[in-house]
């Protein structure tokens, strides 16, 4: 059921109340957009409402209550994201990252060569492919494999988005941005395997002996196996990178995007990769294939 609490929370001029379904996200959202409520009003478990549309949801069938029992309902039902469990912010991200790069080993000749890519990384186009993505891939790396990755893979999750203007060459630009940026830093046999794992980025397909190419493909993809919440937001902060695109051609695309994942058999090609996200992954991106197909 739809539930909504009074709209007393101010900002951008107005009051806001949360709108929220004790029933299922999928509920939330065809709720949500029936009330032409846009897709960045959506934070992790509720929707953001103003005040002007608080009575047109009551009209449509929302119960309103007060905040303590909705969070108890959304609670009850398994839905609620606690704030320790929401995505962090860039500003909580940024220490462990340049934690992250003193552990490459590089001399201070590559300092130059991070602070760019922090810069890259913090572009205003970003709402998913930002520092957090970063980091969310260089923690999943620490997960396919006890002790520390290869050095290759760490410096080419730092490059694989590094250039991103959303366009269809954006991966093989961040390949050439890795031999500007390492040639003389590293060897030239580490530039050459750290091009080669950022291209394979682009497909998520490497082959089956390709152990370095499997851990960076499947870190990259761990966050589709994150809770429905989580994955939810990675959705919205996705769609919100493509804001100039109509819905139809968004859901046009963003179908043919899942469709591509769904085919890949298995998902994920390691075997921790397997265990830790295939089944929830496919969960997820088989929830939102119906979403935009509904």
């Amino acid at each position: 059921m739809i539930l909504l609490d009074r709209p007393r929370w101010p900002a951008h001029g107005t009051l806001f109340a949360h709108l929220v379904s004790d029933a299922s996200l999928d509920e939330l959202h065809r709720f949500a957009g029936d009330l032409g409520l846009h897709w960045r009003a959506f934070d992790h478990d509720h929707y953001d409402l103003p005040e002007r549309l608080w009575q047109p949801a009551v009209d449509a069938g929302a119960l309103p209550m007060s905040s303590i029992d909705l969070v108890r309902r959304l609670s009850a039902a398994g839905l609620r994201v606690r704030p320790a469990d929401k995505l962090p912010t860039v500003e909580r991200v940024l220490p462990h990252l340049l934690e992250s790069w003193r552990g490459l080993g590089l001399t201070s000749d590559a300092d130059a060569v991070r602070d760019d890519l922090l810069e890259r990384w913090r572009q205003p186009q970003r709402h998913y492919h930002d520092l957090r993505h970063l980091q969310q891939v260089l923690e999943a790396l620490s997960r396919l494999q006890p002790g520390p990755a290869l050095r290759p893979v760490l410096l080419a999750a730092w490059f694989h988005d590094a250039v991103y203007d959303r366009a269809p060459d954006d991966e093989q630009r961040s390949a050439a941005l890795v031999e500007t940026s390492l040639r003389g830093l590293v060897g030239e046999a580490e530039v050459a395997e750290v091009v080669r794992l950022v291209h394979l980025t682009i497909s998520h397909d490497p082959e089956p002996t390709d152990r370095a190419g499997a851990m960076l493909c499947d870190a990259d993809l761990a966050v589709l196996a994150q809770p429905p919440g989580r994955y939810d937001m990675y959705v919205r902060d996705v769609r919100t990178e493509y804001d100039h695109l109509d819905d139809a051609t968004w859901r046009a695309g963003r179908t043919a995007v899942l469709d591509h994942l769904l085919a890949l058999d298995p998902l994920y090609r390691t075997s921790a990769g397997r265990d830790l996200w295939e089944h929830p992954a496919r969960v997820n991106l088989q929830r939102e294939r119906r979403r935009w197909s509904s």
